[in-house]
């Protein structure tokens, strides 16, 4: 545990992370800064800082405040090779994220899932069977409430179920998931990362500092976390879970159930009745079984709660149906890997909207799926001309200025028995603010068709 008291500290960032690790930072009688690139007519939370007394830099950053500082804070959207931080860090700097100071402070068990995709729903899945089993449970990191928000709250959880990024595994030293999980890893963020490795190695953080009797859960399937396994400490519990193959110890998928196997028990779970579909879906429930199961959750207690959940918005999210075209909302599908599961569940010829602010990736892996199911792509945003010239040839393009533009083109195309996706295998601040306000946009479009 870090003694804070009179420490000083240097909050890097000012969302909703930046402001909750304030607040914590203060209540523990740390001398606090903030610093933000925006400037402060940007910042939500500025007049609140102020009045708290707090030192507010906006518009860009100050070297000399980074190296005199005890120790910085990173909040997740902050660049790891910002120049004020390389320096900071060679002047011995310690600096780390808002996981890491939080955890450093909670003594309840943390159940940790990290990924490519499907983190969020695996983490909302994971907190409702425990919640359903009678567990307080406290939800929490990436998927938009700061671990550290547990510490300025008065709630008292059981567990603290938390979705962490790669961003926020970077600044590391001692976070200890009591169960990790990794779901899988497809290039994203390439934009960030130089290289595959590194992201790779990130992800991988999650196991660092586990224990023996701690629990690691990680997808068999995925060629890059296989081929990664012995990156995991021997006396760590190991659990994998597959869809493709029977595991002797782990949970996998065999004729519409999953089978949970650990310790001689055999667990049968069917899937006849799940809400959740698609295989990437099938791989996040295989997570959340593995996950509960190592809390000691019951195995009706999970499958009720499983087959009551519905999914999130904006994941695979059915809208309506028009003159017999379904239309679904996938904008939190920011990445390509992201775009292949969808695609791989897709049944029926599809007309995929796509396209946003590039990633880095490279979509040229895209042109089989895309020729097995795509009748007409429609690309929008920034990314639109580097997808086109990546898939040119296997399947007819058009281009749209803007969403609305796309939504008509899908509209006026579409036949009976076609299905409209949008699932943009990019992010959205080219043209929105975030994923949520991209998909809200879709669906006001759809729903004036």
């Amino acid at each position: 545990m870090i003694n804070l008291k009179s420490t000083k500290v240097l909050v890097v960032g000012l969302g909703r992370t930046g402001y909750a690790t304030v607040r914590f930072l203060v209540d523990r009688g740390a001398r606090v800064t903030v610093t933000d690139i925006k400037p402060a007519s940007s910042i939500e939370c500025f007049d609140d800082l102020k009045g708290m007394g707090i030192s507010v830099e906006c518009g860009g950053h100050n070297i000399e405040t980074f190296l005199s500082s005890d120790l910085i804070i990173v909040s997740p959207g902050v660049i790891p090779g910002l120049p004020a931080l390389e320096k900071a860090r060679e002047h011995g700097v310690e600096t780390i994220s808002e996981i890491e100071l939080a955890s450093g402070f909670i003594d309840r068990p943390i159940l940790a899932v990290t990924g490519t995709n499907g983190k969020t729903t695996t983490t909302t899945l994971l907190g409702k069977v425990l919640s359903a089993a009678g567990r307080k449970v406290f939800v929490c990191g990436n998927i938009g409430v700061p671990l550290v928000e547990y510490l300025v709250s008065d709630k008292v959880a059981d567990d603290i179920v938390v979705e962490v990024s790669s961003f926020q595994l970077e600044g590391i030293r001692r976070f200890r998931p009591n169960v990790a999980v990794l779901l899988n890893i497809t290039s994203d963020h390439l934009d960030r990362y130089p290289t595959i490795e590194e992201y790779c190695t990130a992800k991988f953080k999650i196991f660092k500092n586990q224990k023996a009797g701690d629990l690691a859960i990680f997808n068999y399937d995925d060629q890059m976390i296989r081929s990664r396994i012995q990156m995991i400490e021997e006396h760590v519990r190991m659990m994998p879970f597959s869809i493709s193959r029977v595991l002797d110890e782990g949970v996998y998928y065999s004729d519409g159930e999953i089978i949970y196997s650990c310790n001689g028990v055999r667990e049968s779970y069917p899937t006849t009745n799940f809400k959740l579909s698609g295989s990437h879906n099938l791989e996040n429930i295989m997570a959340v079984i593995a996950a509960a199961r190592g809390c000691g959750i019951p195995r009706d207690k999970i499958l009720d709660a499983v087959n009551d959940f519905n999914g999130l918005p904006h994941r695979m999210e059915a809208i309506r149906k028009v003159d017999d075209v379904l239309y679904f909302n996938d904008s939190k599908g920011t990445n390509i890997g992201a775009l292949i599961r969808i695609l791989e569940s897709m049944g029926g010829p599809t007309i995929l909207i796509a396209g946003g602010k590039d990633k880095g990736g490279d979509y040229t892996i895209l042109k089989e799926h895309i020729i097995d199911r795509v009748k007409l792509l429609i690309l929008i945003g920034e990314a639109r001309d580097k997808i086109k010239n990546a898939l040119q040839g296997c399947v007819e393009i058009k281009l749209a200025d803007t969403l609305e533009e796309a939504v008509r083109i899908a509209s006026s195309r579409s036949t009976q028995g076609d299905t409209v996706l949008l699932s943009p295998a990019c992010s959205s601040f080219d043209m929105f603010k975030n994923f949520e306000e991209r998909g809200e946009e879709f669906k006001r479009l759809v729903g004036r068709l």
